[in-house]
């Protein structure tokens, strides 16, 4: 089954403040009937990085068989770090980065990882807030998750 997955991440006060993430997954049946899922989650003190981290974590950790699945992020951090060789430079070098300095979020890095794991994914960057109505109503859930948080 393929199915399209698009994330974003937000924080209030990066870092360190409340933030959220969004999702939206589809995937059309056999009898060509699209089907829509959202999630949603915020969190008291968090970074913009994690919050982005925990949208394609939740889509993928959402899945429940192997799926061929095109996940869309306006993230360049996450979508260079799985198409260009990034992350495997860091597991090589124990989560260090090329600059000496240790790899940030190594925790979500390797949950990513293991959801990632059973499924064929293409990584697809998409620009942000430039009207892609997807990432638009991610951004919408992830914002909205975080204001939840500030009342």
């Amino acid at each position: 089954m393929k199915v399209i997955i698009y994330t974003d991440g937000a924080a209030r006060g990066n870092p360190n403040g409340p933030g959220g993430y969004g999702v939206v997954m589809q995937y059309i049946d056999t009898k060509g009937q699209l089907h829509e899922k959202e999630i949603s989650e915020g969190f008291p003190q968090t970074t913009n990085n994690r919050m982005e981290l925990m949208g394609v974590i939740a889509g993928l950790e959402a899945l429940n068989r192997p799926c061929e699945v095109e996940l869309h992020s306006d993230s360049q951090y996450i979508i260079h770090a799985m198409t260009k060789g990034w992350i495997e430079n860091w597991q090589k070098h124990n989560w260090i980065k090329s600059d000496k300095k240790p790899v940030k979020n190594v925790d979500l890095w390797q949950r990513l990882l293991k959801a990632a794991e059973p499924h064929t994914i293409t990584w697809v960057w998409v620009k942000g807030h430039n009207g892609q109505p997807e990432n638009e109503r991610c951004d919408r859930l992830a914002t909205s998750a975080a204001d939840a948080l500030r009342k």
